[in-house]
């Protein structure tokens, strides 16, 4: 393995590049952030094969993408601070919540970026910061600046935002249930972090990175989604703050004897009445062929595109299970089989 800095090439206000970053500043990886610029754009993109975000380049002059191939590499590099468990019960959730959070925080992210104007009108400079000024949100914009930079924000919301929403099914015409679900899963989470630093307990796993990415990226950045945290504020700020920071000391070890908290399952019932009733019928309907699906999760059908990744991403999983032998396991069975989740991903 090369000696050297990795670079993270990406936005601050983009959820996977902060979930990488998160899991480069928890494994105490030595990195730097390397803006995807105008400038840069063409390069990076012929160089990668994609246009997506985020990028890393490792010392030995790797360029690659896709968080979910990206995470379980870092950890297996820096054993030392590994960030994915060994054992079939802490393994599987380490995954499943993953695979959760990935594909359906996505949704409250565009929705609470895009579908407000006021949030438009601030998003759009920052993301002016990163992309034209080659300098983090961080360092603050002048009145000129912000002036300058105003057109970004509707620009993008015109290029981007407004399609992504529709084709997830979170237009202004969401605001209700968007909003709704979100709740739900703040107060799963508070309940959870009542007890718990992690959501394996008190070392960190990839499914944290998920939550901390999309958290770090919108849900306490963006002003709009912010605005809808509550008394639920200081737990998610708490939470977040974490892993944006210097980590001092050694990790804690996972759980002794497989264990998982118990709190934990007052996520999966969040998960059970949110994700996975989506999945299932995203899936479903793109292998029949059909460009659309719909599905409820408590607020009213909702419609939205199907997505192919989704199937490649639950076979992902499922590789992952099977390795682990989670699914002959007792524990596994016991906590997920009787929610369906077990079966989605074995389907």
């Amino acid at each position: 393995m090369y000696r050297g800095d990795y670079q993270l090439i990406g936005s601050e206000l983009s959820f996977f590049t902060r979930k990488l970053e998160a899991q480069l500043r928890c494994q105490q990886i030595s990195w730097r952030y390397l803006f995807k610029t105008e400038e840069r754009k063409a390069e990076l993109e012929a160089k990668a094969g994609t246009h997506f975000i985020p990028l890393l380049m490792t010392p030995d002059k790797w360029l690659i993408h896709d968080t979910i191939a990206i995470g379980p590499m870092l950890s297996e590099r820096f054993k030392k601070r590994a960030v994915i468990p060994t054992t079939p019960l802490q393994r599987a959730c380490c995954f499943i919540l993953e695979d959760a959070f990935n594909h359906w925080l996505g949704r409250v992210c565009v929705h609470s970026r895009w579908c407000y104007p006021d949030n438009i009108a601030w998003a759009g400079p920052r993301f002016g910061a990163n992309m034209m000024l080659d300098r983090s949100i961080d360092e603050g914009l002048s009145a000129t600046e912000l002036e300058q930079l105003a057109p970004i924000g509707p620009m993008m919301y015109e290029g981007f935002g407004k399609a992504v929403c529709e084709a997830n099914g979170v237009g202004p015409q969401q605001a209700a249930a968007v909003q709704g679900d979100f709740k739900n899963m703040l107060d799963a989470l508070a309940t959870h972090f009542a007890d718990n630093d992690f959501l394996l307990g008190d070392r960190p796993c990839l499914a944290d990175f998920a939550l901390a990415g999309a958290s770090k990226a919108h849900f306490i950045c963006d002003p709009e989604p912010e605005s809808w945290l509550g008394q639920h504020r200081d737990m998610l700020y708490k939470y977040t703050n974490q892993f944006f920071g210097d980590w001092q000391g050694e990790l804690a070890p996972w759980p002794a004897d497989d264990r998982v908290p118990k709190t934990l399952s007052t996520l999966l019932d969040y998960l059970q009445g949110s994700y996975y009733q989506s999945a299932p019928a995203n899936i479903a309907a793109g292998l029949a062929g059909e460009k659309f699906y719909e599905y409820n999760y408590g607020f009213g059908t909702t419609r939205a595109r199907t997505q192919k990744r989704l199937n490649v991403a639950r076979m992902h999983v499922q590789d992952e299970l099977l390795k682990a032998g989670a699914a002959d396991n007792r524990q596994v069975k016991a906590l997920f089989s009787e929610r369906g989740i077990l079966e989605y991903y074995f389907a």
